[in-house]
């Protein structure tokens, strides 16, 4: 298993983060995602590293940006 760590923008809410944490945990191989509002700060342990344009892809489908 990996872990690894991300920055998100633009979230304002827990709809956000909830919103970021149901998109990134579709990825294959995605165990849990922890995101912290307040920072921005996306935790993700998967059961291999995962590529930034996925994740990328995932936090803009819910409708923010990786920073």
């Amino acid at each position: 298993m990996t872990s690894s760590s991300w920055q998100v923008a633009g979230m304002t809410c827990a709809h956000c983060v909830a919103a970021v944490r149901e998109e990134i945990g579709g990825l294959d191989g995605v165990r849990s995602v922890e995101v912290v509002l307040d920072t921005g700060a996306v935790t993700v342990e998967s059961d291999a590293p995962l590529e930034r344009s996925a994740v990328a892809a995932a936090v803009e489908e819910a409708g923010y940006q990786l920073a």
